[in-house]
Formats: structure tokens, C-alpha cells, sequence
């Protein structure tokens, strides 16, 4: 059920994001989804991608600092309100969501959101009892 992402801290300045996708594109990487955060001076990358064995093996080989994290992926009913619906829940059972993404793809008529929990095995529990589908790593690298 969980997504493995890679993490890429990365100095604030021009160019450095391209060398990232460029070092990806050159391995023949396919990024899945993605979420850049900053501040004045560094910003992180998060990744999906199809292959993260060989997208951490390209970007160490070129100096980057690359960190890897368990994620899920969800389902997230692609109406007004759906959203809302699984954060209450989620509030409701006390877990943190430490952040989120939207990620590139649907999954029928739902969105697919990347949720990275303080509790992941506790979000899974409660996301299943409530009906709520994550969807499986395998399945996400190849959406």
C-alpha cells in the first residue's frame, strides 16, 4: 500500500531544479508526481517517480542529497467536499497529515492525493475501515 518518494534538497537558485529533471530525463526516470517546497535558502523536491532505484542511484552520482520516504497514495472523491470528508476523518481519529500533493493521474472518478502521515500505519487503518481506497505502490509507479 505505500508509495516510496524521493526527497532532493536543493540550493534556491537558478537552474538547479532543470539539472534535476535533466539528470531524471538522461536516466530515463518518469517523474509520476511531484512538490517543490522552499525557503530563502534551499528547497526540497518530493518525487514519485517510476524507478526510484535508478533516479537515487542518477542524482547521488551527480552530488545531489537524495533522501527516500513511505507516503500513500489515496483516493480522493473528485467532488466538492470529497477532500474535506477525508480530512475530518482524519482529524476526527487524531492523525497528522504532515503534507500532501495532488498527484498527476485519477483513478476512475477520483483524484489521487499523495498524503504523508506523522502515523502512517494508523492513517491506512482508518482510511480502510472508512471505505477510503490507497492505492498500491506498484500500481502508483506505473499510473
Amino acid at each position: 500500500m505505500r508509495v516510496e518518494q524521493i526527497s532532493i534538497f536543493l540550493e534556491n537558485k537558478s537552474g538547479r531544479l532543470a539539472e534535476v529533471t535533466g539528470i531524471l530525463a538522461d536516466a530515463e526516470v518518469n517523474i509520476r508526481a511531484l512538490s517543490l517546497a522552499d525557503t530563502s535558502d534551499f528547497g526540497v523536491l518530493r518525487l514519485i517517480v517510476n524507478d526510484i532505484t535508478k533516479a537515487k542511484a542518477a542524482l547521488k552520482e551527480k552530488g545531489f542529497t537524495v533522501g527516500k520516504t513511505e507516503v500513500l497514495a489515496v483516493e480522493v472523491p473528485d467532488r466538492p467536499g470529497g477532500l474535506h470528508h477525508i480530512l475530518s476523518l482524519l482529524q476526527g481519529s487524531g492523525i497528522n497529515v504532515e503534507y500532501m500533493y495532488a498527484f498527476v493521474q485519477q483513478s476512475g472518478n477520483n483524484a489521487v492525493m499523495i498524503f504523508r502521515f506523522e502515523d502512517i500505519d494508523r492513517a491506512v487503518e482508518l482510511l480502510a475501515e472508512n471505505g477510503i481506497t490507497v492505492i498500491n505502490g506498484s500500481k502508483v509507479y506505473t499510473l
